[in-house]
């Protein structure tokens, strides 16, 4: 199979790409390397086992990689949600204007299907947790997740139009290693710097469901292999979520630190756009025969462990 997989140089992209060599696909990375780094693809890129375009999506000069794939991973995007609020147009462009360009060249050039890693932040403050793939309105609270579901619009309109399949992945927090952003990597960030204070976005209960990247990927695949033709919506994540607090307790003792002293800046919420609770029914999943099998405390330790030796 040939696969091609922008934002292959970024966190999950790297570790998808891992796995699509593994299983023997020809793959192609496209990355404008604005937030990964082809350090996460070098053993690939040394024994030429793909193929790497540093492009724009909103640019040129890739879609005609996209002659006679047989499907693309679209993962490249702004990650941050805050950064969404500081800038909202340029993650409009490189969450909503790429997808679409990634679109319109699929349409082009006749590639039939499309995995699309979109967000529980879709869902914005769900009144139902687990929070399943049916509930609606859908009322995203931040710029990126709105940028998300304009996406989800729009594949799903192309797909009906020409004829396409689409699976798209509603991710809990995706955690582990290669990982520059989020809450594991930020209070190691915040406690390599002063080890004895730490600062906690919100008043520290806010809780959400974190999922291992490793398993991140085992999910896509797997439901890849078994998800009905046409558009499709399912969520990926654990089964079970975690406070902010108890996650600063894990990797304080993770880094060997005691005694440190706690500062919240106050708030249900820790930032512009944030969801306070956040846990996905997976059941959709889960009918087709993938099961996560590790929990939000367990991936969270594996991811701090990774980040710590990285």
């Amino acid at each position: 199979m040939h696969c091609i997989v922008t934002g292959g140089a970024g966190f999950i992209g790297s570790h998808l790409v891992d796995r699509l060599v593994h299983d023997k696909c020809e793959v192609t990375v496209i990355d404008d390397c604005s937030t990964g780094s082809t350090a996460n693809l070098q053993r690939h890129l040394d024994a030429g086992n793909i193929t790497f375009l540093k492009k724009d999506l909103k640019g040129d000069g890739w879609q005609s990689a996209f002659s006679g794939a047989d499907r693309i991973f679209h993962l490249a995007a702004d990650p941050d949600v805050k950064e969404s609020a500081r800038d909202p147009l340029h993650a409009i462009g490189n969450n909503f204007t790429a997808t679409v360009r990634v679109l319109e060249a699929m349409h082009r050039h006749a590639v039939p299907a499309l995995v699309f890693t979109s967000t529980s932040t879709v869902y914005g403050d769900a009144s139902v947790i687990p929070t399943p793939e049916s509930y609606g309105p859908l009322a995203p609270i931040s710029v990126y997740g709105g940028t998300k579901l304009a996406s989800e619009g729009m594949i799903s309109a192309y797909c009906h139009t020409y004829e396409m399949d689409a699976q798209v992945f509603r991710f809990a927090n995706i955690i582990g290693s290669r990982s520059n952003h989020g809450v594991c990597w930020d209070f190691i960030r915040k406690l390599r710097d002063d080890p004895v204070h730490l600062e906690i976005l919100g008043d520290g209960r806010q809780a959400k469901s974190y999922l291992e990247v490793h398993a991140c990927v085992d999910a896509m695949l797997s439901v890849c292999s078994r998800s009905p033709e046409g558009f499709q919506v399912f969520n990926i994540g654990s089964e079970d979520w975690v406070d902010v607090r108890t996650i600063a307790d894990i990797v304080t003792k993770q880094m060997g630190l005691r005694d440190v002293e706690y500062h919240f800046t106050g708030g249900t919420r820790g930032w512009v756009g944030d969801v306070p609770r956040m846990l996905l029914s997976i059941e959709r999943a889960k009918g087709l025969g993938w099961h996560p099998r590790v929990g939000s405390q367990e991936s969270i330790r594996a991811a701090v462990r990774a980040l710590l030796e990285g």
